[in-house]
């Protein structure tokens, strides 16, 4: 199970990066609803990865 404070956490991390390089970007831009979507579902593919390794024990 992902934890949700780590992933609100990265998410807040990579979106104030964004924005540094970005100023243009309003900080209620709809790209940041797909950086989170777009974290959640590597972090859903990761564990799904670690789960299927330690089947093969």
């Amino acid at each position: 199970m992902v934890d949700e404070v780590v992933l609100k956490n990265a998410t807040e991390t990579a979106w104030t990066v964004y924005r540094a390089r970005h100023p243009e970007v309003d900080a209620h831009d709809s790209r940041r609803c797909l950086l989170e979507r777009h974290l959640h579902s590597r972090s859903e593919a990761r564990e799904s990865d670690t789960e299927e390794l330690a089947g093969l024990g």
